[in-house]
């Protein structure tokens, strides 16, 4: 098929079903591309994915290509340090200069702000959605991972890592997914906790890079290689990315699909 199934409006986007305009090898299958500039992105478990454009927008798109919410304040606060989307009824924007949350609900308006300077956090570097829907972070002034509600308040935190490790991690991903909590450090790996503060693992995956955790798999990316590691298994597995997947400005795996960002747009990959 070398015909374009769907085209979409606003003319920014552009949903193609045949690989005539895209590459793909026997472990990379080319789904559909999105045209447009974008700075970044994320997808939750729904498929939906969250582009913030250079002109600053949000735009949630769903997996049909339709446009279902836009927040058009980005910049409120600066750039954003990070997006997090695992939970699509409440999504997440951390500005770390500022140390405020901004959450949206799932059409992308604003349902409140948190200025964690204002309950006594002035160190954190990265938060996530949890999954009894509070807020996951890490306070690098106490060494301490708690979780918040949507008001600011503490509801439980950890013992302070300096009594739990000899070297203290900075971890700049925080993930909230099956059952456990995920920290990632580049320069010290992963660090695995229960939903009740408690230690559980430590891996050694060094300078990684789009961490995630989805299905039975860790994944993440160094030096043009994507590393899967089975969970369940304990197999660490690594493929070297075809070079039509090479030079991106982000890049991600979830749900058994690889999104590829370039300065032209977002394309989609089966993951076989």
């Amino acid at each position: 098929m070398n015909s374009i199934k769907y085209i979409l409006l606003p003319l920014f986007l552009l949903f193609y079903t045949s690989e005539s305009n895209a590459q793909s090898d026997s472990q990379f299958h080319f789904l559909y591309s999105i045209k447009g500039s974008f700075h970044t992105f994320n997808v939750d478990n729904l498929d939906n994915i969250y582009l913030i454009t250079n002109e600053n927008q949000l735009k949630k798109i769903n997996g049909n290509g339709d446009s279902i919410g836009v927040f058009n304040d980005v910049k409120r606060f600066g750039n954003p340090a990070s997006l997090d989307v695992s939970n699509p009824l409440k999504i997440l924007l951390y500005y770390r200069d500022f140390s405020t949350v901004v959450v949206l609900d799932k059409l992308l308006n604003i349902r409140n702000s948190i200025n964690l300077r204002e309950q006594n956090m002035f160190m954190v570097k990265t938060i996530a959605a949890s999954y009894d829907n509070n807020i996951w972070l890490f306070d690098e002034e106490d060494y301490k991972l708690k979780k918040i509600d949507e008001g600011g308040q503490v509801l439980q935190e950890t013992t302070g890592w300096r009594i739990l490790f000899d070297s203290v991690p900075s971890p700049e991903q925080l993930l909230d997914r099956q059952n456990n909590v995920y920290l990632y450090d580049k320069e010290k790996g992963f660090y695995i906790f229960d939903y009740y503060g408690v230690f559980k693992n430590r891996l050694p995956f060094l300078n990684w890079s789009s961490v995630e955790v989805s299905g039975k798999f860790i994944y993440g990316f160094s030096n043009d290689v994507l590393y899967m590691y089975e969970l369940h298994s304990l197999q660490l597995k690594d493929y070297k990315l075809p070079p039509f997947l090479k030079g991106y400005r982000a890049i991600k795996v979830i749900n058994s699909r690889l999104y590829y960002l370039t300065d032209d747009g977002l394309s989609v990959y089966l993951l076989k």
